[in-house]
């Protein structure tokens, strides 16, 4: 049942070009734990192996992750492939079930702005999600292209920019750093 610790939730955009967006949600995640909050984050397009899926079994049930992807890097078409959007319709159902649940303080949409750019979610239903999720529940979306509509129904949006980053030295992605 939800701990009734926060008594109003707000709805949170982490976007931008640069890495961080879901490091951040995952930030925010472990801080609310310490609180005695639990957290759900579904992650949209995502089916490879993370680091952040052993520490969640590691600290559940205060926090859990659950993937609605491929377990290869998806390549997007215009228009998406079925599958692809079937995967990321069940996601979006299995997370706003957790939503409404009571269960959790929290709920991550990862990558769902990513999932909106490429046709996978609408716009509308990000809104709908928004409008109707329960007062207090903290809801986060993540990823690339967040829409102009969801970035003004938020009451807090944060841009990752990129200044510098080590990928352009050659730097690979990292397991425990970038993955």
């Amino acid at each position: 049942m939800n701990t009734g610790l926060l008594k109003r939730g707000c709805v949170q955009v982490y976007t931008g070009n640069c890495k961080g967006k879901t490091t951040s949600a995952l930030g925010l995640a472990f801080r609310a734990m310490g609180r005695g909050l639990k957290t759900y984050i579904g992650q949209f397009m995502k089916g490879q192996y993370y680091g952040e899926l052993k520490s969640a079994e590691m600290v559940a049930p205060f926090i859990i992750i659950e993937q609605y992807g491929k377990d290869t890097f998806i390549h997007v078409q215009d228009p998406p492939l079925e599958e692809d959007v079937q995967m990321a319709q069940r996601g979006l159902e299995k997370a706003k079930n957790a939503m409404y649940s009571g269960e959790y303080d929290i709920i991550v949409f990862d990558e769902i702005n990513t999932a909106n750019y490429f046709k996978l979610i609408s716009t509308a239903e990000m809104l709908d999600i928004i409008s109707s999720r329960p007062e207090h529940v903290e809801i986060v979306f993540t990823g690339r292209y967040a829409p102009a509509e969801v970035i003004e129904a938020a009451d807090l949006v944060t841009e990752m920019v990129e200044i510098k980053h080590y990928f352009e030295k050659g730097v690979p992605a990292r397991a425990g750093i970038e993955y």
